[in-house]
């Protein structure tokens, strides 16, 4: 049997959670697992809002709409872009990885601009679709670069994976309707920001009528739903809408009946919208305390945040993989996110700040 074989090899993330495994069963300890992209302060608590599910009903036992059921799409519209888009501009995904894979399969671009540091799995999916990547080191560099952008794509990530650098609104907005004006296509993913924000936030809706801006969202991270692998794209774009939908439907027959029910609830109803709020407030709040204690613990790589602040489920720390490793930190080399800077990268690591303050303390406190 011949194999059509990608290129592309199995994500060391995962592989270090196996290796953590192995290791916890071979020495008796417990592991902070670091490594993972999940919040783990808690889980969302769906026991309310389950109650309501009919598990009989066609939405969830028959193929679903081929764009997305359309109360769900109707209901991120009024979530995210505060009602002034519209559910046609929306397209459900099953979660952002896929929403990403499939915009970059279908928009006409010659290579996809990557930050210097980014998810490593970016690479990986453009590596199997037959992409070429490139960097840039800064978002502020962009503008000057739109001659050289002209035909190609640019990612955008904020906060990032795996810095976690939050960077200012407005410069951020003119930066991105600069590129929009010049014909570059943007591919805006920035699926850890509804962690922190609710409809109250109208950035996304000065992103709507952006005709080259793509939108691609997740709720893995905004209400901790990485299991049922939920998203969407947002494009103004009707003839790509129309194209992802033809994907989408020969790639999946439908987006998961059930996923979409529960987010919908979790989007529209009492017990869904509470749900959601106890989850962000704890998981947030835990996050800021752990990401203070790094920081006056001299932990916190402090030269990835100028410009920027560190916010999201990710930072950098300046202590490699191994050392972590030797005191049952599991964390992954700042060297598996970046192509051009793995050797200065070799001496840092990202690590996951979304887990309970006093359990990352007690794991830290027991390193000089």
């Amino acid at each position: 049997m011949k194999i059509n074989k990608s290129g592309a090899v199995l994500s060391r993330i995962v592989q270090l959670g196996e290796t953590l495994k192995e290791l916890s069963r071979k020495n008796g300890k417990e592991y902070l697992p670091l490594n993972r992209g999940v919040n783990q302060v808690v889980n969302i608590d769906l026991t309310e809002v389950v109650k309501g599910i009919d598990f009989n009903s066609p939405e969830i036992q028959v193929y679903p709409h081929g764009a997305g059921r359309p109360e769900l799409r109707a209901a991120i519209n009024d979530e995210f872009f505060m009602g002034k888009s519209s559910p046609d501009n929306i397209l459900i995904t099953a979660g952002g990885m896929h929403a990403l894979d499939l915009v970059a399969q279908t928009v006409n671009i010659g290579r996809l601009y990557l930050p210097t540091y980014y998810w490593g799995c970016y690479f990986k999916m453009l590596k199997i679709r037959g992409i070429e990547s490139v960097g840039y080191d800064n978002q502020s560099d962009l503008t000057g670069m739109i001659d050289e952008l002209r035909g190609n794509a640019v990612l955008i990530s904020d906060p990032s994976n795996p810095l976690g650098d939050k960077h200012d609104d407005g410069e951020q907005l003119a930066i991105i309707s600069a590129l929009n004006d010049a014909g570059v296509v943007v591919f805006h993913d920035c699926p850890y920001r509804r962690l922190y924000m609710d409809a109250t936030d109208d950035y996304y809706t000065r992103l709507i009528n952006m005709e080259n801006v793509i939108i691609t969202e997740s709720f893995s991270k905004s209400v901790g739903l990485s299991g049922q692998r939920l998203g969407f794209v947002h494009t103004c774009n009707k003839e790509l809408h129309d194209e992802l939908e033809v994907r989408v439907m020969y790639n999946t027959n439908g987006i998961n009946g059930f996923a979409q029910e529960l987010v919908l609830r979790l989007l529209t109803t009492p017990e869904g919208r509470a749900a959601v709020t106890a989850f962000k407030e704890r998981t947030t709040r835990d996050i800021a305390l752990n990401i203070d204690y790094l920081r006056e613990r001299g932990f916190l790589a402090e030269e990835f945040y100028h410009g920027t602040s560190p916010r999201g489920i990710f930072v950098i720390v300046n202590r490699g993989e191994q050392e972590l490793m030797d005191h049952y930190i599991g964390a992954v080399g700042l060297d598996f996110f970046t192509k051009t800077k793995q050797e200065y990268a070799k001496g840092f690591a990202r690590i996951c700040v979304s887990v309970p303050h006093e359990k990352l303390v007690k794991y830290f406190n027991a390193i000089q």
